[in-house]
């Protein structure tokens, strides 16, 4: 797995965009990601739809991945951690999870994540709310118009098109305007949206290898 990253400065802060759906601020040590959506492909097996679980294997090994590239002592995920509560693939990975004791997890809750007391219990995050605020930046899932602080949101999934005379290619991305920073889906499985994005801001789309402004 190639990790291409691009610096960019936030509230005075650098933080380090990268090419695999994940954020790393140095000043915190934190690794901030979005929309995981652990549970979607086994509630979809439940419902009928043959899905291989290696979706969300490959989600958690690239964690792995960056987790051993920058060290962090924080882990941020802003919303949509679950996607359909409690199944098979929670207790993955909570086993997963398990494997990293020392490392703090946050979750800043989105629309997907309703959790009951077993499942909270089951979780053993270290921080759960709607909001989290650090210094001069607030994280929530969904931008919120009313509140004035830098925001780092997820929810889109936001993608971006490539035009060309052979064909449109739809790539991830992250949007950058002065009030937020709009975080991909970090899971493969989703879609992505190139409509509803935060207006006049800069995207950083991605490929496997790369990641470039437009």
């Amino acid at each position: 797995m190639n990790i291409a990253t691009k610096n960019v400065t936030i509230q005075s802060e650098i933080f380090t965009l990268t090419n695999q759906r994940a954020v790393f601020w140095k000043k915190e040590k934190a690794l901030i990601l979005s929309d995981l959506h652990i549970g979607k492909t086994a509630h979809f097996r439940k419902n009928g739809i043959a899905l291989a679980n290696h979706i969300m294997k490959s989600d958690l090994e690239r964690l792995s991945v960056l987790i051993a590239y920058f060290q962090p002592e924080k882990f941020i995920m802003v919303g949509d951690l679950l996607h359909a509560g409690n199944n098979s693939d929670v207790d993955e990975f909570c086993a997963w999870k398990n494997q990293y004791p020392d490392l703090k997890f946050y979750l800043v809750e989105g629309n997907h994540d309703r959790i009951s007391k077993v499942l909270d219990e089951k979780l053993c995050l270290d921080f759960k709310a709607n909001v989290l605020e650090l210094g001069d930046i607030l994280f929530i899932h969904d931008f919120d118009n009313s509140n004035p602080k830098f925001q780092i949101t997820g929810h889109i999934h936001p993608g971006f098109v490539i035009s060309s005379p052979v064909k449109n290619i739809r790539l991830p991305c992250f949007v950058k305007t002065s009030g937020q920073l709009l975080l991909p889906a970090y899971s493969e499985f989703t879609g992505l949206d190139t409509k509803n994005l935060p207006k006049g801001g800069k995207f950083f789309v991605f490929t496997d290898a790369e990641i470039y402004e437009i």
